[in-house]
């Protein structure tokens, strides 16, 4: 049965691998992002939404009225499964931090404003809708290494942060909404490693058969969505669908 899918962060490898993967299947998408609607994505079963505004009031990304905006917008095609796909690890001027000696604060506070404060704000905007929507699904990427029991070998001091922030704003959530609404999910997600501009620049350390194309990714975190339940809802979850550590 065709259902209505919201892609937050649509722009990003991932977010556009999810996009074409449930077009294909049948299903209408709700798209936001900053970047512009890809050629490949005009298409009557996409509508691609813009959350640009004059006015931020973060470092990185949109105010909270225009994200609040776009949302009610999307919203009104009531999605049952909503991805959200924004995440930073580096750009020309900063990478992972390999020892504390190389932290700066303008490479943390992207980090934080990005992969914390962008998924949070979308999260506040969609409260409402969690908590009176039946069966509704939310998927937060997030990374295996924001687990702080898994983390065996340090490093990728502001990646690691935020996004074990991540997967406490996500628990911190799940229990909100689910007194509202039992039958809501919501859970972060490991996608695993995919072949993106995030990961570009350290494929080379990846072993044979572990790189996914963003196809194949999408088509796994599909899997997983379809067969999330409510039992799972604040679980940092892997590509796979089994359970991460936090």
């Amino acid at each position: 049965m065709a259902e209505n899918i919201l892609i937050i962060g649509a722009g990003s490898g991932i977010g556009v691998g999810l996009v074409q993967h449930y077009c294909n299947q049948g299903h209408q998408v709700q798209a936001i992002s900053r970047q512009p609607c890809p050629v490949s994505m005009e298409r009557a079963d996409v509508s691609w939404l813009s959350p640009a505004d004059d006015q931020t009031d973060v470092t990185e990304g949109v105010s909270e009225q225009a994200v609040h905006k776009v949302v009610a917008e999307a919203l009104t095609a009531e999605p049952a499964i909503i991805f959200i796909c924004q995440g930073w690890l580096h750009d020309n001027q900063h990478g992972p931090e390999k020892t504390l000696r190389q932290l700066n604060a303008v490479q943390m506070h992207k980090s934080f404003d990005i992969n914390v404060l962008q998924p949070a704000l979308y999260l506040k905007a969609l409260f409402s809708y969690l908590t009176r929507q039946p069966q509704v699904k939310v998927l937060v990427l997030s990374a295996k290494v924001g687990s702080i029991t898994d983390n065996e070998l340090g490093g990728w001091y502001s990646y690691r942060l935020t996004k074990a922030a991540v997967n406490m704003l996500v628990k911190t959530s799940s229990i909100e909404v689910s007194r509202y609404n039992k039958t809501a999910t919501v859970v972060s997600l490991h996608p695993g490693t995919t072949n993106t501009a995030l990961s570009a620049p350290f494929q080379a350390n990846v072993p044979s058969g572990q790189l996914q194309s963003t196809a194949a990714t999408a088509e796994r975190l599909a899997a997983v969505a379809s067969g999330l339940t409510p039992q799972l809802s604040g679980k940092l979850l892997n590509w796979d669908g089994t359970v991460l550590p936090f």
